[in-house]
């Protein structure tokens, strides 16, 4: 590694999976002004929204997503925009 150019200050930071509660511990140089005990000892808490005990990669698991509901919200949306139809019109042979 280039000298001067990683940070000093790596200390054990717990990272907590705000989906399922999951928290463990990882050295980070991560800011953080909010504390947990684990297993008796207090450490800097950084909260995650996904990890890899939630994340569908990980897990195998996939949500649903309704998909049906959006597409219909976004034609419902762009429907004042749409062109009116033309009428054919028969002509006589």
């Amino acid at each position: 590694m280039r000298k001067g150019i990683h940070p000093e200050n790596y200390r054990l930071v717990a990272f907590k999976d705000m989906s399922n509660e999951d928290v463990f511990l990882t050295k980070s140089t991560a800011d953080t002004k909010e504390t947990i005990e684990v297993d008796g000892v207090e450490y800097p808490l950084v909260k995650l929204e996904i990890s890899r005990t939630s994340h569908p990669f990980y897990t195998g698991k996939h949500k649903l997503v309704d998909t049906a509901g959006r597409i219909d919200k976004f034609k419902n949306k762009y429907d004042k925009f749409k062109k009116p139809a033309k009428k054919e019109t028969k002509t006589e042979e």
